[in-house]
C-alpha cells in the first residue's frame, strides 16, 4: 500500500487564505455588476444549481472549519484522506438540500447583501485560520465522515474552493482564474493519489505536471524505461475529470488528455470524487 502523502501545514493553510480572498474579490466584482441579479441567477454546471447556490455552497465550504472548531475533539482513528474522497458520493443529496436552504436563508437578497455575507463567512475562515489550534500537530476535527486530521481538513476545504471557484468560472466565462498555485497543487495531488488508491494497481501512469505522477490500474507492472500506458493532462483539466465536470472522451477529443497505450482508457474508472 502506497503511504499516504503528507501535506505541509503552513502552506496548506496560506493556500487556503489565499483561495478566500481570491473567491471573495470574484464574488464582489460579480455582485457589483449591473446585471448582477441577471448572473446571479445564471445555471451552472451543477445540475439544477444557479450561480446563487454556487456561491452560497462556497459560502458555506469557507464556514465549517470554524463553525465546528469549537466542538469537541473527537477520539478514534483519523480518516484519511484519499477515503473522504470517495465519501463525498454518499452526502451528495444532502448537501443540495443544505445548499437550498442556505441560499435562501443567508444568500437570498440583493446583490450587495450576498456580497456581505460571502465577505462574512471569508472572514470567518480566515479568523480560524489564525487560532492556535489549526496549528497543532495531530490535532484531530470532526468531520461529517468521522475524525480527521485538521490539516487534512483544510486540505478539504481546498478541494471545496478549488473546484467550485471553477465551477463559477464556467458559469459566468471567465477564462483564467486566479487559482492559488499551491490550491491548485494539492488538489490535483489529493485527486491523483485518490484514484491510485480506488483503482489500485502499475499498469498505467497518471502525470500531471508539474504537479504528481501516480501508477494505477491493474495489470503488468511498469519498472523501467517508458511506460506502455501513459495518461498525461494538465492540472484542471484533471481536476474536472476527476470530479465529473469533463467528459474523457471530449478531453482527449480536445487533446486537453493525452493517452498511449492498450490500457490508457481511463473512463470507465471516472469520475474519483462526486
Amino acid at each position: 500500500m502506497t503511504k499516504p502523502r503528507v501535506y505541509d501545514p503552513v502552506k496548506v493553510r496560506a493556500a487556503l487564505a489565499g483561495q478566500a480572498e481570491v473567491l471573495r474579490g470574484a464574488v464582489r466584482e460579480l455582485c457589483a455588476r449591473p446585471d448582477a441579479e441577471e448572473m446571479l441567477n445564471r445555471p451552472t454546471r451543477l445540475g439544477d444549481w444557479k450561480v446563487r447556490q454556487l456561491v452560497a455552497h462556497l459560502g458555506q465550504a469557507l464556514e465549517m472549519l470554524p463553525g465546528r472548531l469549537d466542538g469537541p475533539v473527537p477520539g478514534g482513528d483519523p480518516l484519511p484522506l484519499v477515503e473522504w474522497v470517495g465519501l463525498t458520493r454518499t452526502a451528495a443529496a444532502a448537501v443540495e438540500e443544505m445548499v437550498e436552504e442556505h441560499a435562501r436563508k443567508a444568500f437570498g437578497g440583493t446583490p450587495e447583501e450576498v456580497a456581505r455575507e460571502f465577505d462574512r463567512a471569508a472572514d470567518a475562515l480566515l479568523s480560524a485560520l489564525d487560532r492556535p489550534e489549526v496549528a497543532e500537530p495531530g490535532r484531530k476535527f470532526a468531520s461529517r465522515f468521522g475524525p480527521i486530521l485538521m490539516t487534512d481538513v483544510l486540505v478539504t476545504r481546498l478541494v471545496e474552493a478549488v473546484v467550485h471557484a471553477d465551477d463559477l468560472a464556467d458559469a459566468l466565462g471567465l477564462a483564467g482564474f486566479p487559482h492559488v498555485k499551491q490550491a491548485v497543487a494539492a488538489v490535483t495531488r489529493l485527486l491523483a493519489d485518490a484514484f491510485a488508491a480506488q483503482v489500485p494497481g502499475g499498469s498505467v501512469e497518471l502525470r500531471i505536471p508539474p504537479y504528481a505522477v501516480v501508477q494505477a490500474v491493474p495489470g503488468p507492472r511498469h519498472t523501467r524505461g517508458t511506460p506502455p500506458n501513459v495518461v498525461e493532462t494538465d492540472p484542471l483539466s484533471w481536476i474536472r475529470l476527476a470530479t465529473g465536470r469533463t467528459d474523457w472522451a471530449a478531453a482527449v477529443e480536445s487533446t486537453a488528455v493525452s493517452a498511449s497505450g492498450e490500457r490508457s482508457d481511463l473512463s470507465g474508472y471516472l469520475p474519483v470524487m462526486g
